[in-house]
């Protein structure tokens, strides 16, 4: 039971950041595929 409450609060502070993280990774993307296609 302690584990499933360690989990369910650092999900539910996942969750509040997981927006941001989100558009890093979208932005990382996006920025790998430009670069590809720049040097391609």
């Amino acid at each position: 039971m302690a584990d499933k409450k360690t989990d369910y609060s650092f999900w539910t502070k996942y969750k509040k950041f997981a927006g941001n993280e989100i558009l890093l990774y979208v932005i990382m993307v996006i920025g790998i595929i430009l670069g590809i296609i720049i040097f391609s």
